[in-house]
């Protein structure tokens, strides 16, 4: 039996287009193994969305390709978003690479496979507006916790953002289809259910004619008993009253929002083709933390951009202290070929870029200690991930953290808890971004 592994890179968007992929080998009959130097078949799940991203994927090809030549690994696919925007530049230029799969192709990861068994090149590049948006998938995440991807594509059409030309047009599930998965998922053991799209406060316009995120939480939570539902990725000029309702008073969709802004100044914000300036933004967190009391706010934004002057970047400072988010990240500015922004006059050098990222993550890690330190002698829930044998402690997220990109709980407790119990846990300290603690109570 053939040896399969896979290195996915990215967003929780592209892990899910992984899992589907695992699925299909998995139920072909195809062994899926963890370890790369075991494979003989090494699949990778590319990121193109910027620069450092790029980077990151061409690497991990090279690292493989090391593999190829120096280990068990026979054959290369690479697929995802570095794929379907170079999908020349990478066939050409990456000789070890033996197939190509588009973003649209997912679907044809068994035939890449069989190919390159038989000694083949392989390329599948379908149509990224009608491919399925309804696979089955082979969880890679704890099996406490899921992604739920509820739309696919971006109509946005940020001027930084090469996504829309990448991954298509917005396209919303059904409701029906999700709550679907979400059964399933539930069977599974999940107990958190992270909602993701590119843009998930836009879901259900191209199908329902309305915005219906908050129509879609209430199906999930009639026909679920998952605890924990997470909205990520929510767009500030989408937030709805009826969605603000559904945070306030449906005790299993978390108060938690994830609302990338990018920046503050009306003028990069018009150049960004952001909808929405200044105002909305504020008057949406404000209404936000008014309507749902206690709710905990994640933004990210950008530095750097085409011309951002002193003024800008201190508007956005300003800002950051005045809003005070709960998780806040930020990242510079990278001209993406094919896009208006990279074409833009005014554009800024890398140290200015860097300096200004520094500045605006330090000020921002004074706010999460001044927070995590009033958090210090309060009891918080927390869901359990697992056990760090080194440190000897356990360690896990409460509600006001999302995987992957918020922090953690580490918490001592009198016996072994396994991973997906939740736990009240007294906070005694604060590390920067986690917290630690002691469990008080096994739910």
């Amino acid at each position: 039996m053939t040896k399969v592994g896979f290195v996915s890179l990215g967003c929780a968007k592209n892990l899910t287009d992984t899992e589907v992929m695992l699925r299909k080998l998995h139920d072909a009959g195809y062994e899926i193994t963890p370890e790369e130097t075991e494979a003989e078949i090494i699949v990778i799940n590319t990121c193109g969305f910027i620069e450092s991203a790029k980077q990151e994927s061409i690497d991990n090809i090279l690292d493989l390709a090391w593999l190829k030549k120096n280990g068990k690994c026979k054959h290369i696919i690479a697929t995802g978003c570095l794929v379907e925007r170079y999908r020349e530049e990478v066939m050409q230029e990456m000789p070890e690479v033996d197939a190509l799969i588009g973003v649209g192709s997912l679907v044809d990861i068994v035939d890449a496979v069989r190919a390159v068994e038989r000694g083949e090149k392989y390329t599948s590049f379908r149509d990224k507006n009608t491919s399925s948006l309804s696979e089955d998938r082979l969880l890679t995440t704890p099996e406490h916790t899921a992604y739920l991807k509820i739309a696919e594509g971006c109509d946005n059409l940020c001027t930084y953002c090469a996504i829309p030309s990448i991954r298509g047009k917005f396209r919303s599930r059904t409701v029906e289809d999700i709550v679907r998965e979400a059964k399933e998922l539930e069977a599974l053991g999940v107990k958190e259910l992270n909602l993701i799209a590119q843009d998930t406060t836009r879901y259900g316009l191209d199908i329902y004619g309305e915005y219906s995120l908050a129509r879609l939480v209430r199906a999930l939570t009639a026909e679920t008993k998952i605890p924990w539902i997470r909205l990520l990725y929510c767009y500030p000029d989408k937030i709805t009253d009826e969605l603000i309702g559904e945070l306030r008073d449906n005790p299993r969709l978390v108060k938690y929002m994830d609302i990338p802004i990018q920046h503050i100044s009306d003028k990069i914000l018009r150049a960004m083709n952001r909808h929405g300036g200044q105002a909305l933004i504020r008057k949406t967190v404000e209404k936000l933390r008014r309507e749902v009391p206690g709710i905990v706010l994640r933004t990210t934004a950008m530095v750097g951009f085409p011309g951002e002057n002193e003024n800008d970047f201190e508007q956005l400072c300003r800002f950051v202290k005045e809003a005070r988010f709960d998780r806040f990240g930020a990242f510079t500015f990278s001209p993406e070929e094919g896009t208006p922004a990279a074409e833009m006059d005014g554009q800024i050098d890398e140290q200015t870029k860097q300096d200004r990222y520094d500045i605006l993550m330090q000020t921002q890690l004074t706010i999460t200690e001044e927070q995590n330190a009033q958090k210090i002698g309060k009891t918080v829930e927390v869901i359990c991930e697992g056990f760090d044998t080194v440190a000897e402690i356990h360690y896990g997220r409460s509600a006001a953290d999302a995987p992957d990109v918020d922090g953690k709980v580490y918490f001592c407790a009198k016996k072994r808890i396994g991973a997906g119990r939740f736990v009240k846990v007294k906070i005694s300290e604060a590390l920067d971004y986690d917290l630690v603690g002691e469990a008080t109570e096994i739910l």
